[in-house]
């Protein structure tokens, strides 16, 4: 051990009030064990001592007791992830059928997992807590990455089918190729839609449809003109019309 190190570990548990020193010690056991994306830490941890040594920057997940890091995200990934949630917080305020959180955020199902955007329907927003969502989103968009597509499509798959998410959307911005499955009354994932281009209708966000073959334009179309065409006329009037009587009020 280096002697920055070993100074490090000194300085942090000096500075632990009383009954921290052990969840300390265990805390800085997790982060000098942090693997490269992919790989797990050694030692086991609580869902709670993952909360409390991860901050609202951190990329990881956590799986089976243990730590998972992401890998930090495309350029292409953080433009299809910001329009879409530009777009659909939009029509979700507007709409007002719930939130949306990009990540990181975390989900708690089996394991703790940092979806790229989640949307909770007003309903179920008793699930939100302040450092995570306790229980299934309503709908979960995995952004594909050629580090992240065996999870998404494996181990992420099956745990979202398990936990009872309604749909869940895998977007593949390098094959430009969208997936969109929906939960059926057996509890298992059918697929909606696929493809390249073609209209899809959420069932969980009502009256939302989004055109697939926005997600591969580049630029990506802008987000005002396409969140005001999914809203439609009637949306777009109404508001017209609440501004105008705000204006006459000044």
């Amino acid at each position: 051990m280096s002697e920055q190190l070993a100074e490090l570990i000194q300085r942090t548990l000096a500075s632990a009030m009383p009954g921290e020193v052990a969840l300390r010690r265990r805390l800085l056991e997790v982060l000098l064990a942090t693997p490269e994306p992919g790989k797990m830490t050694r030692h086991k941890v609580t869902y709670e001592e993952f909360l409390a040594w991860a901050d609202e920057d951190t990329l990881a997940e956590w799986v089976d007791g243990e730590v998972v890091m992401v890998a930090p995200a495309s350029d292409r990934h953080q433009d299809l992830a910001r329009f879409l949630i530009s777009v659909l917080g939009i029509y979700v305020e507007t709409r007002q059928l719930g939130v949306i959180r990009p990540a990181p955020f975390q989900m708690k199902l089996e394991h703790g997992r940092e979806p790229d955007l989640l949307f909770v329907a007003r309903e179920h927003l008793g699930r939100l807590k302040e450092t995570h969502l306790d229980g299934p989103a309503d709908l979960v968009v995995e952004i594909i990455s050629p580090e992240s597509i065996e999870r998404d499509r494996g181990t992420k798959f099956v745990e979202y089918e398990a936990g009872g998410i309604p749909e869940y959307w895998l977007l593949d911005p390098l094959r430009q190729w969208a997936e969109f499955y929906q939960l059926g009354e057996e509890g298992r994932y059918t697929v909606a839609f696929s493809g390249q281009v073609g209209i899809y209708r959420s069932r969980v966000m009502p009256g939302l449809w989004l055109r697939v073959e926005w997600f591969w334009q580049d630029p990506l179309p802008d987000v005002a003109r396409t969140t005001w065409e999914v809203l439609g006329v009637d949306d777009l009037r109404r508001l017209l019309a609440e501004l105008g009587q705000q204006e006459a009020g000044r």
